[in-house]
């Protein structure tokens, strides 16, 4: 029901040819060069019940993009994993992995924190 509350806003139908909803622009996000980004690559282990987890940061771009990375960087690393909240979470210590992974793959300005 949320979803349908978001984009209705009380509007059934216009006889105006060249009528658009206030909010029917697509805003498209700019799509960095893989090269252009810098990613933070971090290791966390607070509020996770003492599992460590490796956080992927500062990926920019539309959501679609970064969940194909996420679902790369969880098979490379063999491990499961997330994408919430604008961050990438790959389950255990992966840190090495990942940056060896992006710098082969174009995101030569990722590093470790």
């Amino acid at each position: 029901m949320a979803k349908l509350n978001n984009r209705s806003s009380g509007l059934v139908y216009s006889t105006d040819p060249e009528f658009k909803l206030s909010g029917a622009e697509s805003e498209q996000e700019e799509i960095v060069e893989p090269g252009q980004q810098l990613l933070k690559i971090k290791l966390e282990t607070k509020h996770r019940a003492g599992k460590a987890v490796t956080l992927v940061d500062n990926f920019s771009g539309p959501i679609a993009l970064k969940e194909e990375l996420g679902k790369k960087l969880k098979t490379f690393c063999g491990t499961g994993g997330s994408v919430k909240d604008g961050e990438i979470i790959i389950q255990g210590d992966h840190r090495d992995k990942i940056v060896q992974w992006l710098h082969k793959n174009g995101y030569t300005k990722a590093k470790k924190v």
